[in-house]
């Protein structure tokens, strides 16, 4: 179950980058968006794309948080180190001059 989340998770992923690449950039900046003389419903187009980046972020981050909540039962609770010391009050042997 886990490998299958984690590969529907790398698919949603690159379809995520895919959908905010092709938006129109508003800024100008880095998008690689297409211009509004290529649709013949630029807004239509836009609002369709908004819509279906915001679904796929949803089910990104749903799958995200389930991967998360499968893997934290895999993981056994551990003593801290300061813990698993022993105590004791030997101290360590001087060795004998030989001369």
């Amino acid at each position: 179950m886990e490998n299958i989340l984690l590969i529907l998770n790398i698919i949603l992923a690159a379809i995520l980058v895919v959908l905010v690449l092709i938006q129109k950039s508003e800024g100008g900046a880095l998008g690689i968006g297409v211009s509004q003389e290529s649709f013949m419903f630029s807004r239509t187009a836009g609002n369709f794309l908004t819509k279906t980046t915001a679904i796929v972020a949803t089910l990104f981050i749903i799958c995200s948080l389930a991967l998360t909540i499968i893997s934290r039962t895999d993981i056994t609770s551990t003593d801290s180190v300061l813990d698993k010391v022993e105590e004791t009050d030997d101290t360590p042997a001087i060795p004998e001059n030989n001369n």
